[in-house]
């Protein structure tokens, strides 16, 4: 089996990792550090994977996190990579289907639910070439968006935010179905490979039961510089301020 141990980024922490199934990415560290996450209090990280979001921001509170992932080998992983850590009384990753995560986890019981959800819809199966793993991973087959936003809803407290990692493709769609659950788009910031090209992801912050009026659109992330290095604010977000 091709596994290995990583170190994930701006921690100590090591993840379990596997070419065999979907690795995070650049998305996972964003999402990661995006939130304005609670020192205390309980998070549920929904489509968890191998469990870096979760993992990632065990690492920025004392609070207590839940892992939802459907895929029983990627939930092992997750698994191994707490016990590694030493995270086990803190973190608990669950092989579950996220419409059942409030049933399980408790309604109106998270501070934060955290989510870096398949970005594509299947319009047509056939065309699907990946591995199973990356497919589930990246298209809309066991999930959709409104099933996640409503999983979301449930799970959060009053005033809890809900924070995801998605397309600007999807943008309008992203935010009449967010506004449709109770869970009002208050910080959004896009983000684009390079100087001059065209966004290629989006950061939400949505805040159950949040007031309409005062969103606030954050300064672009840009990830790359013209000579291929990454920016500052990314060099930020992967090592700490220098």
């Amino acid at each position: 089996m091709d596994e290995r141990w990583d170190k994930l980024p701006g921690t100590e922490i090591e993840i379990l990792q596997s070419r065999e199934v979907f690795s995070f990415g650049l998305d996972a560290v964003l999402l990661a550090h995006f939130p304005r996450v609670p020192k205390s209090g309980k998070i549920v990280d929904l489509c968890s994977g191998n469990g870096a979001v979760g993992l990632m921001l065990s690492a920025l509170t004392t609070g207590k996190l839940a892992l939802v992932e459907l895929q029983p080998r990627l939930s092992e992983m997750a698994a191994r990579s707490v016990s590694r850590n030493g995270l086990a009384t803190r973190v608990t990753p669950l092989t579950l289907d996220l419409k059942d995560a409030p049933a399980v986890l408790g309604a109106n019981s998270q501070d934060l639910v955290v989510c870096n959800p398949p970005y594509f819809k299947v319009e047509n199966q056939s065309q699907l070439k990946q591995s199973e793993y990356h497919q589930l991973a990246r298209h809309e087959l066991t999930t959709d968006f409104e099933t996640i936003c409503k999983s979301a809803q449930t799970l959060l407290k009053g005033q809890g935010h809900f924070a995801l990692i998605h397309r600007p493709a999807r943008f309008f769609e992203l935010t009449e179905t967010l506004l449709a659950h109770h869970l009002v788009p208050k910080r959004i910031r896009f983000v684009y490979p390079k100087m001059g090209a065209a966004a290629n992801l989006v950061l939400i912050d949505a805040i159950k039961d949040g007031h309409a009026g005062g969103e606030i659109f954050e300064p672009p992330l840009v990830i790359y510089q013209e000579n291929g290095a990454y920016t500052d604010d990314v060099q930020e977000i992967y090592f700490g301020k220098t």
